[in-house]
């Protein structure tokens, strides 16, 4: 066992973040402070831009968080009640969230092994008459095999809303994720590789009028003051969160390359392990690895014994969206989505951040090989 004077490795640790752009931070903060405008405004019309920019988007329209953000895409796309929505078994439950929020229901379809993203060749067999649109994940920082997905939803007239909460800087065939699909959605929640220090999000699309929709249902459904066009709800980017955005934005590349040779480290020492299966990543990909997720069926165990030697660990995600109570009323059995359940059975995240130290990554990984040969 790790000697007691060592410190801990922890899962994740948001103060490098600030303490890296301390003086960039506190200059955006104190301007947004000092120029007495608090809701929207010129901070926030400038990070839209910022973000849509660097994506390769033609429109950025911020929102109070990612949740909405997928919501209010989905509903200036004229989804709603009556309506489906094919998303991916395996996913963080908020994909989920926001095709019940707006009325439409969700459909589920199996994801790859490899990615754990949604399969484009299970994705006709879930087509029915009310499928209106598809909401591919780029989980755990990786792009979705966008190609094949357009194609099918296109030969169907089907909208394609992209949930990229975890991919911001991601490259599908050498392009930036954020402009592929009709709208493609984003959390700035502080963990994510582009983080708020609150909540926050976006929704980026090339189509003007889409983004004309967004902005009213945003701000109440009103693009004049007191005029309301949409029955719209309050989800405005706080514009001291666009000024921290805007100063982390300008890090973003670096910081995902800190990911990239931590998730290269981590690959290379685990290679080949009895035991142990890694991540894959198509040619085609380039990960932003937001997190870095093993599988396992010995994954409790690991676990623990990560535990006792320091290093933390998290479960992305335990229970998949149709085994949740919430959902409970599919009446989807345990059986419905093997590969989904196997992969919430068995996934483990790593420690992965870009203030995550070479050095303390090599102990993890030191760590994991001793658990596969026989240390646990």
């Amino acid at each position: 066992m790790s000697s007691p004077s060592k410190p801990q490795i922890p899962f994740l640790e948001l103060l490098p973040t600030y303490a890296e752009l301390q003086a960039e931070l506190d200059t955006a903060v104190l301007r947004v402070l000092r120029s007495g405008w608090y809701i929207l405004g010129a901070e926030v019309d400038a990070f839209e831009a910022d973000f849509a920019a660097y994506t390769g988007a033609a429109h950025c329209v911020s929102a109070g968080n990612g949740l909405d953000a997928l919501n209010l895409a989905l509903r200036a796309l004229d989804i709603g009640p009556g309506d489906e929505v094919i998303v991916p078994a395996h996913t963080f439950i908020a994909t989920w969230l926001a095709v019940s929020y707006a009325g439409a229901v969700p459909v589920p379809v199996e994801v790859r092994a490899d990615t754990c993203n949604l399969d484009p060749a299970k994705l006709e067999a879930a087509i029915t008459p009310r499928t209106r649109a598809v909401m591919p994940v780029h989980l755990y920082g990786q792009a979705a095999d966008l190609d094949p997905i357009l194609a099918v939803a296109r030969q169907h007239g089907l909208k394609v809303v992209e949930d990229a909460a975890q991919a911001q800087g991601a490259k599908y065939r050498g392009r930036r994720v954020g402009a592929h699909g009709d709208a493609v959605c984003w959390s700035f929640y502080p963990g994510k590789n582009l983080g708020a220090f609150g909540d926050a999000g976006a929704v980026t699309t090339d189509n003007p009028e889409t983004a004309r929709r967004l902005r009213m249902l945003r701000n109440y459904g009103s693009e004049v003051k007191y005029v309301h066009e949409l029955k719209g709800i309050n989800s405005r980017l706080d514009p001291i969160q666009a000024a921290i955005l805007r100063v982390k934005l300008a890090h973003l590349d670096e910081w995902n390359a800190r990911r990239q040779s931590l998730a290269a480290l981590y690959l290379e020492r685990l290679a080949g392990i009895p035991g142990l299966e890694l991540p894959g990543v198509p040619a085609w990909a380039e990960p932003v690895w937001h997190l870095f997720v093993v599988r396992t069926p010995q994954r409790d165990k690991l676990q623990a014994f990560l535990k006792e030697r320091g290093i933390g660990s998290q479960i992305h995600y335990p229970i998949p969206p149709h085994r949740q109570q919430a959902y409970a009323e599919m009446n989807l059995a345990e059986g419905a989505f093997p590969l989904s359940e196997r992969i919430a059975r068995e996934c483990l995240s790593f420690p992965m951040g870009p203030h995550l130290k070479r050095e303390d990554a090599e102990r993890v990984a030191a760590a994991v090989a001793e658990f596969f040969r026989g240390g646990r």
